[in-house]
């Protein structure tokens, strides 16, 4: 009790109210979430009160946390829209239909990539946005398209050069074990999620490294944490993490940025439909051997359709924390190297980071345990004793 009413028990509260009054302030004009970071350091100043020694100390604390507070926040200043251009694939629905309208409403010139041009995603963009959008056929997997949106971007954009690409295009797959899902599945999540996004980003450097400009891939909390039945997705979810790290290193010199956004749990199209799911299960039933179907059994294989139901019903449908993110990775004078957009996905990617893979793990099956169906031989009595 002595320290805390002490002179630098009081120093630290008023550093604390200072600092808490500063982040708020700021929190009220900047996007997603810039102040959470900054939030955690207000905290642990005000934790210092019930540590300081000496005023000494508490003057130190608070030189420390002013010159962090200072680095933090005089890049996070918004560069003026000025109709900078802006790629964004993916756009026939889900986060990328999302960004096209956002940013266009802002004052960007977008250019809406898109699976269909003909599609209905692709129709609502022309009606609804302005005539500074343009949607281009961009199928990711398709070299020849992705040659074509290049020549006519660069040509719209001539001498002004493209300001930013974001890579947003991606499959989720069919969520089951790793052993169930097929070989096509896995190369079909590397095709869309990873080499696509490659092939994109490597057609359309020239022109960013003309505007000294940003590159933002789309990953996915499931590239930072392990999430069971997610072993395709969630891989190529984390090659692109690794490419983007290693190009914000080798952009720097041309002055252009990279960020990775890795949303957590929001309501897309990207889990699919029922129909699909059906076309996914037969794929998967027909690519096992006898013995692994088994082991595993059919009625096992088909209940992991319980899963699309519960993506339905628990995932966030409001998707502007990624916008906002989005907007401030091509945005801000410096922007986050990552973003994690959502109500949980920061905490567990920490936690998946700095945890002991035990505690984790032990977690994870927690987590998944209202999942209460096990493989037809792992559910008979017998199993054990025939394993001993």
């Amino acid at each position: 009790m002595g320290t805390f009413f002490s002179e630098p028990g009081w120093l630290c509260l008023t550093v604390t109210a200072v600092l808490g009054g500063t982040i708020l302030c700021k929190l009220k004009t900047s996007p997603g979430q810039v102040g959470r970071k900054v939030v955690c350091l207000a905290g642990l100043w005000g934790g210092a009160c019930l540590i300081s020694l000496s005023l000494f100390w508490g003057l130190v604390l608070f030189s420390l946390s002013y010159f962090i507070m200072y680095t933090y926040f005089s890049g996070q200043e918004l560069l003026p829209v000025d109709q900078k251009a802006v790629l964004i694939t993916g756009c026939d629905s889900g986060f990328g239909h999302g960004l096209a309208k956002y940013l266009d409403e802002l004052g960007f010139t977008v250019f809406a990539g898109v699976l269909d041009e003909q599609g209905s995603g692709a129709e609502e963009l022309r009606r609804t946005c302005s005539k500074h959008l343009s949607v281009l056929q961009l199928n990711i997997t398709n070299t020849q398209e992705i040659q074509e949106a290049y020549s006519k971007v660069k040509e719209k954009v001539q001498n002004k050069g493209l300001w930013a690409v974001i890579n947003n295009a991606g499959v989720l797959g069919l969520p089951t074990d790793g052993e169930l899902i097929p070989m096509t599945e896995y190369k079909r999540c590397m095709a869309v999620n990873f080499f696509g996004a490659v092939e994109v980003t490597k057609a359309f450097l020239p022109l960013l490294r003309k505007s000294k400009g940003r590159l933002v891939n789309i990953s996915s909390m499931a590239g930072g944490v392990p999430m069971q039945k997610m072993a395709a997705y969630g891989s190529s979810k984390a090659a692109l993490i690794m490419f983007s790290s290693i190009l914000r290193q080798e952009l720097s010199k041309w002055g252009v940025k990279v960020s990775v956004i890795q949303p957590g749990g929001f309501k897309t199209n990207i889990s699919g439909t029922s129909q699909m799911w059906e076309t996914l299960e037969r794929t998967v039933l027909d690519n096992l051997s006898l013995e692994v179907q088994e082991d595993y059994g059919q009625d096992y294989i088909l209940s992991e359709r319980s899963l699309l139901r519960l993506m339905k019903t628990c995932t966030d449908p409001d998707i502007s924390p990624v916008l906002l993110d989005v907007r401030h990775a091509i945005s801000a004078q410096s922007p986050f190297a990552f973003y994690a957009p959502g109500k949980l996905s920061y905490p567990w990617l920490c936690f998946a980071s700095f945890s002991p893979t035990g505690i984790f793990d032990y977690l994870s099956r927690k987590i998944h345990s209202y999942d209460k169906k096990m493989p037809r031989v792992l559910s008979t009595s017998n199993w054990e004793n025939e394993a001993m």
